[in-house]
């Protein structure tokens, strides 16, 4: 293992008296040995599970006439995001743990990195589409259709789609300008954005500078917009304070509310408040929560806590039952 170390720490071009990283070594998830085939079973049985949960939501709303709703084309992009956020980095992962040297070449990590930008992105935009959407439902239900028309979030869906491919690209071409010819060890298990950026040794000002700018409209708005709408949401309800009511809000809001939590909490807790205890270790494990937990608990919060999910299930396993 040490020499195989070596041999790839050897791996750089050199030119104009420069010398320019060809690949990365990933070292983030400090597992000992004699855990690695436990540990590297227990993300594979995640993973698969993450793909199999978010396929079975997007095939439901597909196939099911009744989920042809707002929340439901929301919810359909969202498993969609979440399936491929946890493809860009769990499989390499998989990978590297049977590897003695845990490698990425400089092409893949652009490419990791742009994916788990837009996989990542659009999951933060879907979560406010979500929260406006129950808002809508809640707040002004007898104007929900006219609000909410098929056409309005189609368009809506779309444009998330376009901003967060935009924002994604931003980054990664501001990162491929940079230069990368001393370290070549990511302290992490996938190509990081800051994790990247401390191993430049060109000047990082702008992509630091764009990191806080576009960081708050990704990040901050997202979370404040939520908020707000269950904000209103809250206030609305104790103007006609009732069991009924009440119960009516947590079961539409409670999964979504969950899903937030779970995303913004790790979120929030990694890259928006930093604390200078935080480990390696620690940051790993924070990181490995919403590209691999999150992403599979999703389906199972969806479908545990919403009735639709669970009748549109049995229909189409009854249908298909009637059809054999």
């Amino acid at each position: 293992m040490i020499a195989s170390l070596a041999d790839f720490r050897d791996r750089r071009m050199t030119g104009n008296n420069q010398t320019f990283i060809l690949e990365f070594l990933l070292l983030g998830l400090p597992i000992p040995s004699e855990y690695q085939l436990l540990f590297n079973a227990l993300f594979l049985a995640m993973y698969l599970t993450t793909l199999l949960g978010n396929l079975l939501i997007i095939l439901l709303v597909r196939l099911d006439s009744h989920l042809h709703m707002p929340m439901y084309l929301f919810l359909s992009n969202l498993s969609f995001s979440d399936l491929c956020f946890s493809s860009v980095t769990i499989p390499k992962l998989l990978q590297n743990m049977q590897s003695q040297v845990p490698t990425i070449s400089y092409a893949d990590c652009l490419t990791q990195l742009y994916f788990f930008l837009v996989f990542g992105d659009m999951e933060s935009f879907l979560l406010v589409a979500m929260a406006y959407d129950r808002y809508v439902a809640i707040c002004f239900p007898l104007h929900y259709t006219s609000i909410m028309s098929t056409k309005l979030c189609v368009s809506l869906v779309l444009l998330l789609w376009m901003l967060t491919i935009f924002h994604a690209l931003l980054h990664t071409l501001l990162t491929a300008r940079l230069s990368f010819c001393k370290k070549n060890v990511i302290l992490h298990f996938f190509c990081d954005l800051p994790a990247l950026l401390k191993l430049s040794c060109s000047d990082t000002f702008v992509n630091e500078l764009m990191i806080f700018i576009l960081g708050g409209i990704i990040s901050i708005i997202p979370f404040l917009l939520i908020g707000m709408s269950y904000v209103r949401i809250f206030f609305s309800i104790l103007k006609v304070p009732s069991t009924q009511g009440i119960h009516k809000v947590f079961s539409t809001c409670g999964s979504h509310l969950s899903v937030v939590s779970l995303f913004y909490g790790t979120i929030i807790g990694l890259y928006l408040c930093p604390s200078a205890n935080n480990s390696t270790v620690k940051k790993t494990a924070m990181a490995l929560m919403y590209t691999l937990v999150t992403p599979m608990l999703n389906p199972f919060i969806y479908s545990l806590r919403n009735r639709d999910i669970k009748r549109a299930l049995i229909r189409v396993i009854s249908s298909k039952k009637i059809s054999l």
